[in-house]
């Protein structure tokens, strides 16, 4: 499978290299390929290119950019060029004031979601929301003394759910399917959630753990 991924941030480049250890062919999509320089020194079979060339030429596509960003590298990426593929949606709509006392601010409010304004904006794409809640550095083998996280996903179709699905179960992930896009309005602020004992105490290293 072909996978682009949309952003060259560490959250795209700390998924593009998960992709590419279980072999997946990895494209960066990205307006300033300088920005991925090293990265692409240390990996060179991921290659790099336009966020439209890395939309075309995937079956499977990320978006790992801000949440304010979102929009336009859809747009950037081309619309048409995302019809009928899986979209990983990582993002989080992230305001740009600062945390009160820890908690970060969104610019939605608590009855609607990014993702849910991304899937209006492309109809035909197949938005999973996945990879919001926890940092770059557990994203691909977290490591809790054997104990797998779990990972919150949602959207609208079912056999992309599954195909994501398949893929964090190679990541290192349990799975805990939130139903359609709607989810997203309860998966998003636990971004949220996971930032605060950062911000407040440095405690980056956590993810969340679903009991039955």
């Amino acid at each position: 499978m072909k996978v682009g991924i949309l952003g060259s941030g560490v959250v795209a480049q700390a998924l593009a290299s998960g992709f590419q250890k279980y072999g997946y062919d990895v494209t960066i999509g990205t307006r300033n390929s300088s920005k991925l320089d090293k990265f692409t020194t240390a990996n060179e079979s991921i290659r790099v290119a336009s966020f439209v060339d890395a939309a075309k030429s995937s079956d499977l596509l990320v978006l790992a950019v801000k949440g304010n960003a979102a929009k336009s590298v859809l747009d950037l990426a081309g619309i048409e060029n995302l019809s009928d593929k899986i979209v990983i949606d990582t993002t989080n709509p992230i305001a740009d004031a600062p945390p009160d006392n820890g908690v970060i601010r969104y610019f939605t409010g608590p009855n609607e979601s990014l993702m849910e304004e991304l899937q209006q904006l492309v109809p035909e794409a197949k938005f999973v929301k996945c990879f919001n809640c926890v940092g770059n550095s557990l994203m691909v083998n977290p490591e809790f003394g054997g104990v797998k996280p779990t990972m919150f996903i949602c959207g609208k179709d079912e056999s992309s759910k599954q195909e994501v699905s398949r893929i964090l179960d190679k990541f290192g992930w349990e799975v805990a399917d939130m139903g359609g896009v709607e989810g997203a309005r309860a998966i998003e602020p636990l971004a949220m959630l996971w930032c605060i004992p950062g911000i407040l105490r440095g405690e980056w290293r956590i993810a969340f753990k679903l009991m039955k």
